[in-house]
């Protein structure tokens, strides 16, 4: 019998592992359908979907490893990260998905939303969240949408030597920014930029990036906090923080 191996639990969702399966359990179907249908538009390598009841998903576990963890050095290759780069500007020179992406107004008053908590809270010093919040500002500015991943961490990347054999977690898909496709690739792995921009083949505004890092940082510590995991960990986001200071 195949051990069950819990991947990600939380209260919105949860993967489990059997064998060469990962089956994930999601209670919202609108989120759950556009996974599936972003997988299906995507012009990147994305898991095979064996059956799907909802809530359930059922896909086959892609090749390779994950490109590397938010709080550990990544061990793959400078041309494993470009070959990641490429990935993102075919997927980025894809069309647009038909359905609605987030607003430059939504994700604004949500950054205002969160730096007021995590001062009020005591979570961060205050000067922390200032400088972060200035910096972020670089990134709201209006974008052309692409076709965009949403939720591009280095775990969601897998590779087999130098290139990449699978992308994973396709919920936040959608149209969106490019340059937070790779801002979130390289979120505590700065020193990784420059493989992905020149695998990525264009003009990168660094600054941007870096609001990006600072913005996506401060949004999803209080998420991180309240569903288990934990922010302040070595290399994770609270140290993204910290290296803007």
């Amino acid at each position: 019998m195949e051990q069950v191996e819990v991947v990600v639990a939380h209260r919105d969702c949860a993967t489990l592992r059997v064998g060469d399966v990962f089956l994930k359990v999601d209670g919202d179907q609108a989120r759950s359908d556009i996974e599936v249908e972003a997988m299906t538009r995507a012009p990147v390598p994305t898991p095979e979907v064996l059956w799907r009841t909802p809530p359930a998903l059922a896909l086959a576990a892609v090749p390779g490893a994950a490109l590397g963890r938010l709080g550990s050095p990544s061990t793959a290759s400078s041309a494993a990260w470009a070959a990641a780069g490429a990935m993102v500007r075919r997927l980025h020179d894809a069309p647009v998905p038909p359905w609605p992406g987030k607003g430059l107004g939504d994700i604004a008053a949500r950054l205002d939303e969160e730096c007021e908590w995590l001062v009020g809270s005591g979570t961060l010093p205050a000067d922390l969240v200032a400088r972060n919040r200035e910096v972020a500002e670089a990134a709201l500015r209006p974008w052309t949408p692409v076709f965009a991943h949403g939720d591009l961490q280095l775990s969601h990347v897998f590779v087999e030597g130098d290139e990449v054999t699978g992308v994973i977690d396709w919920t936040e898909a959608g149209p969106g920014d490019a340059l937070f496709d790779l801002a979130v690739l390289t979120l505590g792995q700065e020193e990784r930029l420059d493989d992905v921009v020149a695998g990525y083949g264009a003009d990168v505004d660094l600054d941007v990036i870096r609001g990006w890092w600072s913005l996506r940082s401060l949004v999803a510590i209080r998420w991180l906090v309240e569903h288990g995991f934990d922010p302040g960990a070595p290399g994770c986001e609270i140290d993204v923080l910290r290296a803007r200071m």
